[in-house]
Parts: C-alpha cells; structure tokens; sequence
C-alpha cells in the first residue's frame, strides 16, 4: 500500500520545480536576454541584471512556459510596427532539465502513484527522454515511496530525433540538423540523474532507435509506458513493440498528441486497428493519456 507523506510529497514537489527550473527563473532569463542581445547585435548593460528579480515580461514568459510546456518564442516590434517572431531560438532557450511543462509532470506522478497504490504490475517506461527529466522524476517517486522492485526504463537514440522517412512524417524534420538541442548524450543524461542522487541499479537505458531496442528489450510487464518521440514512426515503433506488455490497469501517456500531428496520427490508427475504445483524456495543450482496460 503507498502511504503519502508530508516528506514524500515536499520532495516531489521540490524536484518537480527543480527538473523546470523554477527554483533558478531569473537566472535563466539573464541567459536568454544574453542571446536576444546577441541576436541584436547589443552589449548587455551590467545594469539590466538587477531588475530579473522582478516580475518581467521575460520571465512571466518563461513561468508559463514551464506550466505548459510551450517552447519560448521572442517577438520584437521593428520600426515600421510589424512584428517579428524568433522561434528558432529553441537551441539556446531551452535550459530546463525537461521542456514537458508541470501539467505533464503532474499526470505523470499522478499516473505511478495510482498504479503504486493498486498494485498494477510493471515497471516504467519513457521513449524519448531528451534530458531526462521525466525519467527523473520516475525514479524519484520510486524513491519517494521506498520501492525497490520496480525498474525506470529510459529509451533514446541519445542522437536526437531521426530524420523524417515515412510519407506521414514529412515536412517535420526535428533532427539534429535541424534542432541539435534534442541530440543529448547518454552521458550527460546519466550526469544529470547523478545531480539529483537518483542514478543507481533502478535506471536502465536502451540506446538506439526503437525499432531496433524496443522489441527485444528485457522489459516484461508496463505499469506506465510515456510515449514521447514526436514522430509516426517513433511513436508506432514504441506502440507495435511495448503496448501488449502494459498491465490491465496501466497508464499510456503521449506527449506530442495535439503538437505533432503525424504522432496523434499513429496513436490514432493503433487504437483503431486494436479496438480501444477507451477515451483519450487530454492533459494540456499537446498531451493525452489513457488507461488500458
């Protein structure tokens, strides 16, 4: 049975704030106005760094970026009043530990905890991690609530997103060429779980493309299965290969449902083929769940 703690409970949230970056905001925005200035060709003022601590437009933006798991887009008024819209400044903007937005942090506990509580066999599983921070966060709610048995499974290429191949994912090209950001080392991943004290025998990483880890992955029952490789061929790779081994009971999240079409695309055709009628429940802006019956 999962006994809830005011401990357990100030530890998740505390690290939840830390995977955002919450706790250090205004040190995120000095960085961010560094680059805008660059990008201006500007030298920062030494003088402009005193006033982050306040509630600037900057990091209003950034807070709600963090709450839902939007990217950061600048726009500036140029002289003749139009408007100009940065978004490609994702390679340099995106600093937290997971760019997955608190709501997705939440449903993600919310999810383990309910299968904990009811003992729904499996372990947890993440295809996609970027920085690993939900993966993180997996590990320390097991950590929370003192379990040992139970596994985190962290699946990546750690070479970013693979270019677009299948007819439903062209024209949405997020590979390193293009977005080198999501292209993160195993390496460092495994630092970043060193950081937060939770890198031990429970973590287990399968590195490569899906269609070539997943199905033969030592992975015997899925308590939650996070789904969060943006592509067709991504998330149909990790569905054809891992949703029979989710236990009645379990949870699939999918994080690019609504943000990347091909991605809602393929859930959609699997569902289908499969027969789960079992309603999607949407999360936030991008992201939906649904409980295996």
């Amino acid at each position: 049975m999962l006994v809830k703690t005011d401990l357990s409970r100030r530890y998740l949230e505390l690290l939840k704030r830390s995977l955002l970056n919450n706790l250090y905001i205004e040190n995120e925005a000095q960085l961010v106005n560094v680059f805008l200035c660059m990008k201006d060709g500007r030298v920062p003022q030494f003088s402009e760094f005193h006033h982050f601590a306040r509630d600037q437009p900057l990091i209003s933006k950034l807070r709600q970026n963090k709450a839902d798991g939007s990217s950061l887009v600048i726009s500036r008024r140029e002289p003749d009043g139009s408007i100009t819209h940065f978004d490609e400044t994702r390679n340099v903007t995106e600093l937290s530990h997971t760019m997955i937005g608190r709501a997705r942090l939440d449903n993600l506990q919310d999810c383990m905890e309910t299968c904990l509580s009811e003992n729904v066999l499996g372990d947890f599983v993440e295809t996609g991690i970027w920085r690993g921070g939900a993966c993180i966060l997996m590990r320390g709610v097991l950590a929370a609530y003192d379990v040992n048995d139970r596994l985190v499974w962290a699946a990546d290429s750690f070479e970013g997103v693979p270019p677009p191949t299948y007819g439903e994912d062209i024209g949405l090209d997020l590979s390193k060429e293009v977005l080198p950001v999501l292209a993160v080392p195993q390496s460092e991943v495994e630092e970043l779980f060193r950081r937060y004290g939770l890198l031990d025998d429970s973590v287990r990483f399968l590195k490569g493309w899906f269609k070539d880890t997943l199905p033969a992955a030592p992975i015997w029952k899925i308590a939650v299965l996070r789904l969060d490789g943006d592509l067709y061929e991504s998330t149909m790779d990790a569905l054809n290969a891992l949703y029979d081994r989710v236990s009645v009971g379990g949870f699939v999240i999918v994080d690019d449902y609504y943000s990347c079409p091909p991605c809602g695309q393929a859930v959609d055709e699997f569902r289908s083929t499969h027969d789960i009628a079992t309603p999607l429940k949407r999360i936030d802006a991008q992201s939906v769940y649904w409980r295996k019956e």
